[in-house]
């Protein structure tokens, strides 16, 4: 049974949201060239941001909007960095437009999965905390909000609380704040700073924050009552596409394979002009395709998701259905540790991508290593996975079945996670605990996985009495 969860029934009695509170519930060469590009690139752009002078602002490229609330995409957010570059041409002291300026390369960041954009970013972010060093809470917010897309999320919590000293009524703060404190492993606090920016500023970017709020507690109905709020609020294509690709992924984890389609596709025609924003969308639909046993389309709409944004999961993705498939995964490994390189080199911190590079290496020992470090940083569901599956695969199996446990213990739906539990169980000789988490993955999604779940199939039934 899950804890009452103080977030739904204080959203009931302010917004009237009818919920019960107590309910629980083959790669393109291009792509390859770009990343090396990049790491060839990045240092020189950020010793160039570190100046912080107007000769120095960077170059002007197109993208989308801001880091919390976000503004209109595409071409509106192209528009803005002109804009806001032209203004600092002209008045280099406006530290408001410099913190404008930040946050808009933060977003630029994550519609196009470029780390490049971070020393930007902070570039002018820390000009803005120059030209105004007190009172400056965008700038502290957009530093925190810099901070958890660098996955430093204890510094993202400070530099949020530092910004709502200086105006404790910002919602923007608050979600800054909530981010960083759900990444931490910090439950209570996350919800609690959900809470405040949903009676804030209750909009899209505060009923997403509160569905993904409510799936980590395993409360699956009412993060779907939520996400779909958030869509009601969505005006801009790309922010529909957001709020499909999310319910279509709450679908998908409790294996509501129809449901999930109906929303990629719905999802998929709105972000038909903004094509940052169907990457999830596309990755997903490769999952439904995959489930149903056609390797090709999934590995086509792969294909299109890496040309989008080539991030490290998503690679390793491919490299999975590419092995299954009886196809060479070496590229799409290779792109993935030149991908995880791009984001390290742009500050970032990620032992835990470092750590699933290391498993699809087969390398257990170092991904234990690897996990270890993270854990040591935050204590989140998805660290204490990857290190009891590490330990799992390293031989360790009596170490891994805490942090197996660490990893469900808040009752998210995720069949991985009873999966993975399931299997370490029966390492340890378990046997009930195997039975019961096993049948936990394949009830929750019987095609959560093409290499996995037929594993969990053979292996369940071999455990039936």
């Amino acid at each position: 049974m899950v804890p009452r969860h103080s977030l739904n029934a204080r959203f009931v009695r302010h917004h009237n949201c009818k919920i019960d509170a107590q309910q629980t519930l083959a790669l393109p060469e291009e792509d390859v060239v770009r990343l090396r590009a990049f790491l060839v690139v990045v240092p020189a752009a950020a010793l160039l941001l570190g100046l912080g002078a107007v000769a120095g602002l960077p170059e002007r490229h197109p993208g989308t909007a801001t880091f919390v609330d976000r503004p209109p995409v595409s071409t509106g957010l192209a528009a803005s960095i002109d804009a806001y570059q032209e203004r600092l041409r002209t008045v280099p002291g406006d530290w408001t437009t410099w913190a404008a300026l930040g946050e808009a390369y933060l977003e630029q960041s994550r519609t196009g999965a470029d780390p490049a954009y971070y020393p930007k970013a902070e570039g002018a972010l820390r000009k803005s905390l120059e030209v105004r060093p007190a009172g400056n809470e965008p700038a502290l917010a957009g530093l925190g909000a810099l901070a958890n897309a660098r996955h430093d999320f204890a510094g993202a919590k400070r530099h949020a609380q530092q910004a709502l000293v200086v105006n404790p009524y910002s919602a923007t703060a608050y979600g800054v704040l909530a981010d960083a404190e759900t990444q931490l492993g910090h439950p209570a606090e996350a919800t609690a700073a959900v809470q405040r920016m949903l009676d804030l500023k209750p909009g899209l970017s505060s009923y997403t924050r509160g569905s993904y709020d409510l799936e980590q507690h395993g409360r699956r109905t009412e993060a779907i009552a939520l996400m779909e709020r958030a869509l009601e609020a969505a005006t801009e294509p790309a922010d529909v596409a957001f709020c499909h690709q999310h319910l279509a992924g709450l679908a998908w984890a409790a294996g509501d394979t129809a449901t999930a389609a109906r929303h990629v596709a719905l999802g998929l025609a709105a972000a038909e002009t903004t094509a940052g924003a169907a990457a999830g969308l596309w990755q997903l639909k490769a999952r439904l395709a995959a489930a149903a046993g056609d390797l090709e389309t999934a590995l086509a709409d792969l294909d299109k998701v890496v040309a989008r944004t080539p991030t490290v999961d998503v690679l390793l993705e491919q490299a999975g259905l590419l092995r299954l498939a009886g196809r060479d995964p070496a590229p799409a490994l290779r792109l993935a540790r030149a991908a995880h390189q791009l984001f390290t080199a742009n500050g970032g911190t990620d032992d835990l991508g470092a750590a699933a590079l290391a498993l699809a290496a087969d390398r257990p020992g170092e991904a234990v290593d690897l996990a270890t470090n993270e854990w040591h940083r935050r204590q989140f569901a998805d660290v204490a996975d990857v290190l009891s599956w590490s330990l799992l695969r390293a031989g360790r199996a009596a170490e891994a079945m805490p942090y197996a446990r660490r990893a469900g213990a808040l009752g998210r739906v995720d069949a991985t996670l009873a999966y993975h539990h399931g299997m370490i169980a029966l390492a340890n000789g378990d046997r009930a605990t195997a039975r019961g988490q096993l049948r936990l993955a394949l009830s929750l999604n019987p095609r959560f996985s093409p290499v996995d779940a037929p594993i969990a199939g053979r292996t369940l039934a071999s455990l039936e009495p």
